[in-house]
């Protein structure tokens, strides 16, 4: 994930320090003064396709039994081939309900719910100055920024969740299966907007105190006693039920936890463990029902005798940490399980020609490297410290390339002006070797520490190795 860090202050009432992606003229998580949020992604069913009827000629489309032209409008798109840029012309296309394309299936139209909505950068730059939770939520309740779970904290102590998303306002009483293709001759299938703001899944400062969210279910978000019932929600929004393993340790832990305090919340960030739950579970199931012989039963054994923890001390971490990716993607993209027997041979395989052995130290085969500098990691795929996905360079090893990117803390003490401390695990210069800041946050991040973020002009000044002052002539 390549984000950019950044500290902004305009002197109008703008000054936040987090995070946005290159390109993008406002951060999209991190903190002001007075208060902060972060973000995860959620899949609500926020897409409807039509199916349209065409006439012999293809320009029109049936929609309560009369015919309409579709509207037609020809763009010319600037493709780069090598070194030439060619114009292309392509013809787009658009009915009542959206978009059209056009396949050799047919005809489909889409219809999302954030169709029109050209408000998100907007909303993006008045939450970055929001001074209060009213604020705040102002600006998340127009629905401009789709499709994202917010979790929030200011200064006052309040914290909320907000299962943020443009969810069309399906008619109730219309029935249909809106998980497949709707038919598009009937107008009223056509819905208009999103679903309102207060049918959103939302918890504001619930009794447990604490709140989070792993890509998981916002029914499983503040503990026992605090969680929203499912059974609340309409099912035509489509609101996802599943977990990851993230959310199993975040939620075990957290409601574990006798406080939570600083110490408690850096472990739990750090956590590098499983729980057999889910595809995990699963998967075990699948190991303990497995006959295999020689190389293979030897790798199936091993398997079976983890500790569940990807902290680079178990024998069995390395094969581990290659068996559980595959099963953690197929289960979140909702993809058939894969075939244990042969994953376990292709991890088994991959050890022993590199390695020379089932067991080699995990943090031998898992890697952070970038230039010349190449340390040792630890964390897997789903786990709350995440290292998800990674290149197979040719001596084996695994280069870390997805997994934890920006990590922010951020603390109010009371009487005391907000602090915070970030890390990126592959720095704030991914595209120029040369440069100090290539590698130099690498190391902190292995070793689980974080660097201080200079919010306060003061404190940036007295940091500071120079000092520049940019004017602009007209």
């Amino acid at each position: 994930m390549a984000w950019y860090e950044l500290v902004v202050e305009s002197g109008e009432g703008w000054h936040f320090a987090g995070a946005n992606f290159p390109g993008s003229p406002f951060p999209f998580l991190g903190h002001n003064e007075h208060l902060g949020w972060t973000n995860t992604v959620n899949t609500p069913d926020m897409i409807d396709v039509y199916q349209l009827e065409l006439d012999g000629t293809g320009t029109r489309y049936k929609l309560d039994g009369q015919w309409r032209d579709l509207e037609s409008k020809w763009v010319t798109l600037p493709v780069k081939i090598g070194p030439v840029v060619l114009p292309i012309r392509r013809e787009v296309l658009r009915s009542v309900h959206g978009p059209v394309i056009k396949n050799d299936k047919g005809a489909f139209a889409i219809r999302y719910g954030g169709i029109g909505q050209l408000g998100q950068l907007d909303a993006y730059y008045r939450i970055n100055k929001a001074k209060t939770f009213a604020e705040w939520e102002a600006q998340i309740s127009r629905l401009a920024i789709p499709s994202t779970n917010f979790i929030y904290a200011d200064q006052t102590g309040t914290i909320a969740y907000v299962y943020n998303a443009a969810i069309p306002d399906r008619p109730e009483e219309r029935k249909a299966d809106w998980r497949s293709i709707l038919p598009g001759n009937r107008s009223d299938l056509i819905w208009q907007g999103a679903v309102d703001y207060k049918s959103l899944p939302r918890i504001v400062n619930p009794a447990s105190g604490w709140l989070y969210n792993s890509n998981n279910t916002p029914f499983t978000a503040a503990g026992a006693g605090s969680d929203l019932d499912p059974n609340a929600f309409d099912p035509v929004m489509g609101i996802e039920l599943k977990q990851t393993n993230r959310s199993w340790r975040a939620y075990k832990l957290l409601s574990e936890a006798a406080v939570l305090d600083r110490k408690t919340l850096e472990a739990i960030k750090y956590d590098t463990g499983y729980e057999r739950e889910g595809y995990v579970a699963k998967l075990f199931a699948a190991l303990e029902g497995m006959k295999a012989e020689g190389k293979l039963a030897d790798a199936r054994d091993l398997m079976l005798g983890w500790d569940f923890t990807a902290d680079n001390k178990g024998a069995a971490d390395a094969i581990a940490l290659l068996m559980i990716r595959d099963f953690m993607a197929a289960d979140y993209n909702n993809k058939p399980f894969p075939d244990v027997a042969e994953k376990l041979a292709a991890a088994a395989d991959h050890l022993t020609t590199h390695f020379g052995r089932l067991d080699p130290p995990m943090s031998d085969l898992l890697r952070l490297r970038q230039g010349e500098l190449d340390l040792p990691l630890d964390g897997g795929s789903d786990t709350l410290r995440a290292s998800t996905t990674w290149d197979v360079a040719e001596d084996g090893r695994l280069s870390l390339k997805h997994g934890d990117s920006f990590i922010m803390w951020i603390e109010w003490e009371p009487g005391a002006r907000v602090t915070s401390r970030s890390i990126q695990p592959f720095g704030a210069a991914t595209t120029r070797p040369a440069s100090p800041h290539y590698t130099d946050q690498m190391r902190l991040f292995v070793d689980h520490k974080l660097k201080p973020v200079h919010f306060w002009r003061d404190d940036l000044l007295a940091k500071a190795s120079s000092r520049r002052t940019l004017t602009t002539t007209r």
